[in-house]
């Protein structure tokens, strides 16, 4: 009898769409500040770590009691880079800019870069982030030039 190879992989031309439904409870204020045009971090009130984005309980040291702080958002960029090939789920966007900035009060956002062109943008370039409110509703922040 001849041994027949099988394939070890199953390829499908379907299109797979995910939707996530993510427990928000204990971080809405986030939300609800994003829709007020306010950003806000949880200060952990155990170790005094400040975390962005907010968290329900301390990475750091385990503790659930935070307290939510409102940040100014003004930052300057450590590091970007420009998305040209992009994740399927963003596949119908233009290419767009990621960044990393330090904000003020000490922690790093990572977030689109929107309102400059690519040849602008360089480390130490000053930046705010700021709320962003789509037109069907959902809630984000992303990083502008100031």
């Amino acid at each position: 009898m001849k041994n027949v190879d099988k394939p070890s992989t199953l390829k499908s031309a379907r299109t797979l769409h995910l939707t996530y439904n993510l427990p928000i409870s204990r971080t809405s204020k986030f939300w609800q500040g994003l829709e007020e045009g306010k950003i806000y971090a949880t200060k952990c009130q155990k170790c005094g770590k400040l975390h962005f984005p907010p968290v329900a309980d301390c990475g750091n040291c385990g503790s659930s009691n935070l307290k939510w702080t409102e940040l100014d958002g003004e930052g300057e960029i450590e590091t970007f880079t420009q998305v040209v090939v992009k994740p399927a789920s963003f596949s119908n966007e233009l290419d767009y800019i990621v960044a990393i900035a330090r904000l003020r009060e000490g922690v790093r956002a990572l977030a689109w870069l929107t309102d400059v062109k690519r040849e602008d943008v360089q480390v130490g370039m000053k930046v705010r982030l700021v709320a962003k409110v789509t037109s069907d509703g959902r809630v984000s922040y992303q990083l502008i030039p100031i």
